[in-house]
C-alpha cells in the first residue's frame, strides 16, 4: 500500500495551492507561489536580523523596558522567516524525503506559536506603558528586571502551550502548513478548537491593547489640555512660559514613543484581522476557498517584516543606530552627514598686540 501511494505521488503532478483553486495548474503557477513565499522569507530574515543588531549597537533603544519585548518580537519573527524556508523547499521538491504529515504539523505549529509570541508581546507592551504612565512614581518598583524576564518566558511557554491539543488531533492551528498536500486536503479546522484559540488569545490580545492604549491617549489629551489652559492663563509671565515649555518637552518623548508603539500594534492587527476572520468563517463552515486561504495567510506572515520598516521610519534613535551599523560599508556618506550636522569650528578673536 505504502509503494503504491509512493508511486502515485510521484506520478501526480506537482501541488500547488493556487492550482487547487482551479487556477492553472502549469509552471508558472507553482512559479509565483514559491517567488511569493521566497520573497517574503527573505524580507523577514533581512529585515528582523537588522532589528537585532542595531537594538545591540544602539544604547540609547534600551532605555525603555518595551526593548526586551520588542527584541523578543524580532527573534520570533526571524524566526518565523527561518521557518518559511519549509514550504520554499517544499515546492521545489527539496523534501520529498520527509513525511508530509509529520513536517506540515510541526511548521503549522510552528509559525503559530511564533505569531502568538508576538501577539503576546505587543499586549505586554501596551500594559507596560499603561503603567509608565498612569503610575511613573511606582514603575520602577512594579516592573523590575526579574519580572520582565518571567514575563517573557511566560509568553514562550504560554504560546507553546495554546497550540498543543492541535498534534493531538483536536482541530487546525492556522494556515500555515497549507502549502503541503496533507494539510490542505486532510487536516481540517474545529470549530471547538477555533473557539478555544481565540477566547484564550486572539480576543484577550485584542482587547488589552485597545484598552491600554485607549486610556494612555485619553490620558495624554487630557495632560495636553490642562497644559494648554495653563499656558493660557500665565502667557503673559516669562518664568511661566519656561516652566511651561519644560513641562511640553517633558511629555513628548513619552508621547512619541507610545506613537510608534501603537503604529507598530495597529499594523500588526490590520494584518493580521484578515486572517483571523477566515479562520473563523472557514472553523464555522461559512467560507472556503484556497486563493482566501493563501492570500490571508501570507499577507499576516508579512507583518514579521514591517516592525523593521516602522521602526525605521518613526524613531530616530533607531536610524542612528542603523546609520552606525550601515558606516563601515559607507563611510564616505556617513562622513559627510557628520560634518554637516557638525558645529562650524569657532574663530578665536584676532591679538590686538599683533599687527593687521
Amino acid at each position: 500500500m505504502n509503494s503504491s501511494s509512493d508511486v502515485n505521488h510521484s506520478s501526480s503532478p506537482p501541488f500547488c495551492l493556487l492550482g487547487t483553486a482551479g487556477y492553472s495548474r502549469s509552471l508558472d503557477t507553482c512559479v509565483l507561489e514559491v517567488a511569493v513565499i521566497l520573497f517574503l522569507t527573505v524580507l523577514i530574515i533581512a529585515g528582523n536580523l537588522v532589528v537585532i543588531f542595531v537594538f545591540h549597537c544602539a544604547p540609547l533603544l534600551h532605555h525603555h523596558t518595551t526593548s526586551h519585548f520588542i527584541q523578543t518580537m524580532a527573534y520570533a519573527d526571524l524566526l518565523v522567516g527561518v521557518s518559511c524556508l519549509v514550504p520554499s523547499l517544499s515546492l521545489l521538491h527539496y523534501l520529498r524525503g520527509l513525511d508530509e504529515e509529520l513536517t506540515c504539523k510541526a511548521f503549522g505549529y510552528m509559525v503559530s506559536v511564533l505569531k502568538s509570541v508576538s501577539m503576546a508581546s505587543l499586549a505586554c507592551i501596551s500594559v507596560d506603558r499603561y503603567i509608565a504612565i498612569t503610575r511613573p512614581l511606582s514603575y520602577a518598583t512594579l516592573v523590575t528586571p526579574c519580572r520582565l524576564r518571567a514575563c517573557i518566558v511566560l509568553i514562550w511557554v504560554y504560546s507553546a502551550l495554546i497550540f498543543l491539543p492541535s498534534f493531538f488531533g483536536w482541530g487546525k492551528p492556522g494556515y500555515h502548513g497549507d502549502i503541503f498536500r496533507w494539510c490542505a486536503a486532510s487536516w481540517q479546522t474545529s470549530p471547538g478548537f477555533s473557539t478555544f484559540i481565540v477566547a484564550l488569545l486572539y480576543a484577550p490580545a485584542a482587547l488589552t491593547v485597545c484598552f491600554t492604549y485607549g486610556s494612555i491617549f485619553r490620558i495624554c489629551r487630557q495632560h495636553t489640555r490642562e497644559i494648554t489652559q495653563r499656558h493660557a492663563r500665565f502667557s503673559s509671565q516669562a518664568d511661566g512660559e519656561k516652566g511651561e515649555r519644560g513641562e511640553r518637552c517633558e511629555g513628548c518623548p513619552d508621547k512619541r514613543y507610545a506613537m510608534v508603539l501603537f503604529r507598530i500594534t495597529s499594523v500588526f492587527y490590520v494584518l493580521w484581522m484578515p486572517y483571523i476572520l477566515y479562520f473563523l468563517l472557514e472553523s464555522a463552515g461559512l467560507y472556503r476557498h484556497m486563493v482566501a486561504s493563501f492570500l490571508t495567510t501570507w499577507l499576516a506572515i508579512s507583518n514579521s517584516f514591517c516592525n523593521c520598516l516602522i521602526y525605521s521610519l518613526s524613531n530616530s534613535v533607531f536610524r542612528k543606530g542603523l546609520g552606525r551599523l550601515f558606516s563601515p560599508l559607507f563611510p564616505s556618506c556617513l562622513g559627510c552627514t557628520e560634518a554637516k550636522k557638525a558645529p562650524a569650528p569657532a574663530v578665536p578673536p584676532p591679538d590686538p598686540r599683533c599687527p593687521a
